[in-house]
This record gives structure tokens, C-alpha cells and sequence, in this order.
């Protein structure tokens, strides 16, 4: 089952179920303690839950007639780094004296995990993710993310860019903040699949296709089975010493990374790919300057 939060021509917020590219609305007002996606993903069956809320009265309306809003409420998004064998190799060659560092975490016990985003600076698929003004080597980094619940337990999967300025974390590992986390520096969605509902991650592929002036000037694709550590043991990672009363999403690395002659520009069309969750798509903008 998948699940989205979508925005209407008329301003309101709805919750709905997905299924071939339709959506069916929930009914939340007259069910106590549902009134948020986060309510239903954290809720003991959400699957259960959210056939209950189906709205007999609303017909299915397709998904590209309605604004995709990014699946967050109040969770805040962290990513984990260096997951991947690809992703150790290319912030090997972008750091200035402190490739060692990158080597050290890919096969230490403990993983990079990094805070990403408030839930505010999240874009959904569709809206536009942002470059910094102050960087000349930006990067998608297209990830498989995790939809943490309040006991970190993972409650379903959706689609996370982690837009990133690669000069920027290049220059010197302490300026990461900098480099990862800025206005429009993450998009999710554009649905949630429900963890009983995602196909075995090792048969997961993620793809990735970046479009110039309607040209395709780079595409690429991983598969999750080459990640170096488990969705599970990244979560339970997250969750030591550290409490999230409204839930977390977990943003898990990424596998795919341009070659180093390569940026983003401004109007690029940025579109990924994941199997058993769908496509997220977004318009890149460098805003001018003030």
C-alpha cells in the first residue's frame, strides 16, 4: 500500500492512498487520534488504518491532477554518508587531504549520519530543489529513504534527494553543514510504501536521469543489495542516545554519483527512479543574487 499528502486546487491538505497512479482519499476529521499522515505511519497497523479512513464518497482522482506535497509533518530528516562503495570513492577524490577519513568510515562499525533538514526546508516531487549560489560543483545524490517512527521502527520507504555541494564539504569536512543543509536541499516523496508492502531490499534499484534543454546529459543506476550496511542497523544507529517524539526519516546514501567534470545548473530536470516506491522528479533553481 502506498500513501501520500497532496494539496488540491482549493488550498486543502489531504491524505490519500495510491494505486495506479490514482488517489483515494482518507477521511480523517470524524477519527480520534488520525489527523496526519504521521498519525496513520505510526499507528500499530497502518495499513489496516488507513483502508478504514478510505472516503467512500471521494473518487479517485489522478495523482498528476493534485499538488504532491513532500511526506513529512514534523520529523526532522537525517541522512547517513559513505554507504556505498561509490560514494567512499568520490568524496575520496573531493576532499582536500581528508580522503582517509572517508576510507575509515566505510568499514568502521559506526556510520556517518549527518541532520539533513527541518521539515520546512523539504520540497515534494514536482517543486524545485535548490543550488547554492556559492558553489560551483553541485550534485543530486539519489537515495532510498527511511520513514522512522517515534521507536525508530521503519514504518515505509519514499524517494530522498540530498542535493549537496561538492566543493563546498571538498574544501574542508567541517564545512558539511554548509554543503548539505541550506533552502530547498531536499526533496522527498512523492508517495510512502508501507514497509509490508515494498518488494525484498536487495532486489531495489535506484536510477537516476538529468535532463539539459529536453537532452539527457548524465543517468545512472545502483542497486541497494551494493550498500555496505542494513536500513536496520542505520536506524538503530540514529537512535542512540537520541529521541524523536514526532519520528524521523532517514535519508540511507547514495551509490550514484556524476562524474567529477560534472554540476547542475539551473533549469535542469533531475527525475529518480526506485523500484517499489516510484518517481520523484524536480526542476533545479539557483536563485539570483540579492
Amino acid at each position: 500500500m502506498q500513501l501520500c499528502k497532496v494539496q488540491l486546487a482549493n488550498g486543502q491538505v489531504r491524505i490519500g492512498a495510491v494505486s495506479e497512479g490514482h488517489v483515494r482519499f482518507l477521511d480523517l476529521e470524524d477519527y480520534v487520534g488520525m489527523q496526519s499522515l504521521s498519525d496513520i505511519l505510526f499507528s500499530d497497523d497502518p495499513a489496516t488504518v488507513a483502508h478504514g479512513l478510505l472516503d467512500d464518497s471521494s473518487r479517485n482522482v489522478p495523482l498528476g491532477d493534485v499538488i504532491v506535497l513532500p511526506p513529512v509533518d514534523r520529523q526532522e530528516i537525517w541522512a547517513a554518508g559513505v554507504t556505498y562503495k561509490r560514494s567512499q570513492e568520490a568524496r575520496e577524490r573531493e576532499s582536500a587531504g581528508a580522503g582517509r577519513f572517508y576510507d575509515l568510515v566505510y568499514a568502521a562499525a559506526r556510520p556517518e549520519l549527518f541532520f539533513k533538514a527541518t521539515a520546512s526546508r523539504v520540497v515534494g516531487s514536482g517543486d524545485r530543489v535548490r543550488i547554492r549560489r556559492d558553489s560551483k560543483w553541485s550534485v543530486p545524490e539519489p537515495e532510498l529513504a527511511l520513514m522512522l517512527s517515534p521507536r525508530m521502527d521503519i514504518v515505509g520507504y519514499t524517494i530522498g534527494n540530498d542535493m549537496s555541494a561538492r566543493d563546498i564539504e571538498g574544501e574542508n569536512p567541517l564545512y558539511l553543514p554548509q554543503a548539505k543543509i541550506y533552502d530547498g536541499s531536499c526533496a522527498l516523496g512523492p508517495v510512502v510504501t508501507l514497509a509490508d508492502s515494498m518488494p525484498p531490499l536487495s532486489e531495489v534499484t535506484i536510477r537516476l536521469a538529468i535532463e539539459r534543454g529536453g537532452r539527457r546529459v548524465f543517468e545512472g543506476s545502483t542497486s541497494l543489495a551494493s550498500m555496505n550496511r542494513t536500513c536496520q542497523d542505520l536506524a538503530g544507529w540514529l537512535g542512540r542516545e537520541n529521541s524523536f517524539p514526532h519520528g524521523a526519516v532517514l535519508l540511507t546514501g547514495t551509490g550514484i554519483v556524476p562524474p567529477d567534470d560534472f554540476s547542475l545548473l539551473d533549469g535542469d530536470h533531475i527525475a529518480i527512479d526506485v523500484s517499489g516506491i516510484g518517481r520523484l522528479v524536480n526542476w533545479v533553481e539557483q536563485r539570483a543574487a540579492p
